[in-house]
Protein backbone atom coordinates (compact mmCIF):
# COMPACT_ATOMS: atom_id res chain seq x y z
CA UNK A 1 0.00 0.00 0.00
CA UNK A 2 1.44 3.46 -0.83
CA UNK A 3 1.15 6.32 2.07
CA UNK A 4 -0.52 9.40 1.04
CA UNK A 5 0.27 12.84 2.20
CA UNK A 6 -3.26 13.90 2.72
CA UNK A 7 -4.79 16.49 5.45
CA UNK A 8 -8.01 18.01 6.11
CA UNK A 9 -7.59 21.72 5.30
CA UNK A 10 -8.69 22.53 9.18
CA UNK A 11 -5.81 20.71 9.78
CA UNK A 12 -3.52 22.36 7.41
CA UNK A 13 -4.51 25.70 8.34
CA UNK A 14 -4.59 25.01 12.07
CA UNK A 15 -0.72 24.10 11.49
CA UNK A 16 0.21 27.18 9.49
CA UNK A 17 -1.49 29.64 12.04
CA UNK A 18 0.68 27.64 15.26
CA UNK A 19 3.49 27.52 12.62
CA UNK A 20 3.69 32.02 12.63
CA UNK A 21 2.11 31.84 16.13
CA UNK A 22 -1.01 33.48 15.23
CA UNK A 23 -3.08 30.33 17.12
CA UNK A 24 -3.36 32.69 20.28
CA UNK A 25 -4.54 35.68 18.44
CA UNK A 26 -7.15 33.62 16.77
CA UNK A 27 -8.57 32.53 19.81
CA UNK A 28 -8.66 36.05 21.68
CA UNK A 29 -10.45 36.93 18.46
CA UNK A 30 -12.95 34.11 18.51
CA UNK A 31 -13.75 35.02 22.85
CA UNK A 32 -14.07 38.95 21.72
CA UNK A 33 -16.26 38.09 18.69
CA UNK A 34 -18.22 35.60 21.20
CA UNK A 35 -18.66 38.08 24.00
CA UNK A 36 -22.06 38.84 23.10
CA UNK A 37 -22.85 35.51 23.43
CA UNK A 38 -20.83 34.55 26.34
CA UNK A 39 -22.18 36.98 28.89
CA UNK A 40 -25.50 37.57 27.55
CA UNK A 41 -27.45 40.94 26.17
CA UNK A 42 -27.55 42.82 28.88
CA UNK A 43 -24.07 43.17 29.92
CA UNK A 44 -23.04 43.10 26.04
CA UNK A 45 -25.17 45.82 25.96
CA UNK A 46 -22.91 48.13 28.08
CA UNK A 47 -19.82 46.73 27.16
CA UNK A 48 -17.87 50.28 25.56
CA UNK A 49 -14.83 48.43 25.09
CA UNK A 50 -13.13 44.98 25.15
CA UNK A 51 -9.64 43.77 24.40
CA UNK A 52 -7.05 41.32 25.41
CA UNK A 53 -3.31 42.35 25.78
CA UNK A 54 -0.81 39.77 27.25
CA UNK A 55 -3.62 36.88 28.53
CA UNK A 56 -5.39 39.62 30.51
CA UNK A 57 -8.86 41.07 29.04
CA UNK A 58 -9.60 44.45 28.98
CA UNK A 59 -12.96 45.32 29.68
CA UNK A 60 -14.75 48.93 29.90
CA UNK A 61 -18.28 48.93 30.86
CA UNK A 62 -20.63 51.82 31.28
CA UNK A 63 -22.40 50.80 34.16
CA UNK A 64 -21.08 50.85 37.70
CA UNK A 65 -24.02 48.23 39.01
CA UNK A 66 -23.19 45.77 35.90
CA UNK A 67 -19.05 46.76 36.51
CA UNK A 68 -19.60 45.69 39.90
CA UNK A 69 -21.23 42.36 39.09
CA UNK A 70 -18.79 41.34 36.51
CA UNK A 71 -16.06 42.09 39.28
CA UNK A 72 -17.42 39.57 41.96
CA UNK A 73 -17.72 36.62 39.03
CA UNK A 74 -14.26 37.72 37.82
CA UNK A 75 -12.88 33.77 38.45
CA UNK A 76 -16.12 32.51 36.99
CA UNK A 77 -15.94 34.37 33.66
CA UNK A 78 -12.34 33.56 33.37
CA UNK A 79 -13.21 29.61 33.28
CA UNK A 80 -16.26 30.32 31.14
CA UNK A 81 -14.09 32.20 28.43
CA UNK A 82 -11.02 29.76 28.66
CA UNK A 83 -13.52 26.78 28.39
CA UNK A 84 -14.71 28.54 25.10
CA UNK A 85 -11.57 28.92 23.74
CA UNK A 86 -10.68 25.34 24.68
CA UNK A 87 -6.98 26.92 25.84
CA UNK A 88 -5.91 28.97 28.48
CA UNK A 89 -5.97 32.31 26.24
CA UNK A 90 -7.09 34.90 29.56
CA UNK A 91 -5.54 34.14 33.21
CA UNK A 92 -7.26 38.07 34.51
CA UNK A 93 -9.44 40.46 33.68
CA UNK A 94 -9.39 44.24 34.40
CA UNK A 95 -12.93 45.80 34.61
CA UNK A 96 -12.68 50.02 34.30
Amino acid sequence: MRKTNEQSMKEVFDELLKAYGLDQRMAEKKLINAWPNLCGPMIARYTKSIYIKNKVLYLHMDNAVVREELMFSKEKLIEKLNTEAGAVVIEDVVIR
